[in-house]
């Protein structure tokens, strides 16, 4: 018999090493957390998301969260509509978890430029994408504009123009080639005093709805979203004199409430480049709502690129027919389709 210091050993002696994965089964169960609290985000920062709790309701607070690890790495953007386990009180130091994203009725994307097919979420839920865009200083760039109507239909959201620096450039031009797309825009300029003309026009468009602000660095998003909501504090920014571009002065996208609660107000960083990687090149003539239905008039196969032989759209363009925009609708269609095609796996 074995002994330990003049005794009998027996079973309780002997120690017997747990399992390091735990005893319990796993299980592929989640928890149903069917007392998540509702929540908006309007905040993305560092890996933590700054959401509103109670969105409409009268105790309405801020609540700072985590993701939750069953998300795994599906993206969560301001707008998005989430439920909150845990410490949802708000109060300083505390943090909750982002245990579930609600089904989106939007999803606003981007990619970094054509050949890049890798999805940059934007914002989610809106209904209404405000594309912004100066008419001098700096220059409009219709390629962007076009881009971002692009990506609202394939979002399947609205889209509304809105002008700036009217002050310095009638809009006549400019709107010219995208009357016959009928998209609804306002003009804006900053008046003498410092009030901004046209803003009452722009906030009508905006009561009610969800919006979201685009366009390059230094075209007046800023100033826009600081008339809009009052005690915002966007920085604003000058346009650089050697490139001709604005320098970016929002890095994050940020959701405001309108006052008197009639809607959200999504601002989003400047952006240089608006890429459409993302975006089946199949999908793209319905955007152009302009050419869409004159190239039923090609034969069939018709690629509607610019060495696609017999394309009707070249013809109505030539004739001027009605319901066209003109070459420069045309050019920026078959531009954007030919970098899609060439970033299309299936197209070879």
């Amino acid at each position: 018999m074995v002994t330990r210091r003049g005794r009998d050993l027996d079973e309780s002696d002997i120690r017997v090493r747990p399992n390091r994965r735990g005893s319990r089964p796993r299980t592929k169960d989640r928890p149903a957390h069917r007392d998540a609290v509702p929540a908006r985000v309007v905040a993305v920062d560092r890996g933590r998301w700054r959401t509103v709790v109670d969105a409409g309701g009268d105790d309405e607070h801020e609540v700072t969260a985590m993701r939750a690890r069953e998300l795994g790495r599906s993206p969560v953007v301001p707008g998005d509509m989430v439920a909150l386990a845990g410490d949802t009180s708000g109060r300083e130091g505390t943090l909750a978890r982002i245990v579930r994203i609600q089904d989106r009725t939007s999803f606003l994307r981007r990619s970094a430029d054509d050949d890049d097919p890798t999805e940059r979420p934007l914002v989610a839920n809106a209904d209404l994408v405000v594309v912004v865009t100066a008419l001098a200083d700096p220059e409009p760039r219709a390629g962007m504009v076009d881009r971002c109507l692009v990506a609202s239909y394939v979002a399947g959201i609205d889209a509304l123009l809105a002008l700036t620096k009217a002050d310095l450039r009638d809009p006549a031009a400019f709107l010219r080639d995208y009357a016959p797309l009928g998209v609804d825009h306002v003009v804006t300029h900053v008046a003498p005093d410092g009030t901004i003309v046209g803003l009452d026009a722009l906030r009508e468009r905006l009561t009610g709805r969800i919006s979201v602000l685009v366009g390059h660095s230094g075209v007046g998003k800023s100033t826009l979203l600081n008339a809009l909501v009052p005690g915002a504090g966007r920085a604003t920014g000058a346009v650089n004199d050697v490139t001709g571009r604005g320098r970016h002065t929002s890095s994050s996208a940020l959701a405001l409430r309108l006052p008197d609660r009639s809607g959200w107000l999504i601002d989003t960083p400047g952006v240089r480049s608006f890429g459409l990687g993302h975006v089946d090149p199949d999908e793209l003539l319905d955007a152009f709502e302009d050419l869409a239905p004159l190239a039923e008039e090609c034969p069939r196969g018709c690629t509607h690129l610019a060495d696609a032989p017999d394309c009707a759209l070249d013809a109505a363009v030539a004739e001027g027919r009605a319901g066209t925009a003109g070459p420069s609708r045309l050019l920026s269609y078959r531009r954007l389709a030919e970098a899609l095609r060439r970033n299309d796996p299936w197209d070879v």
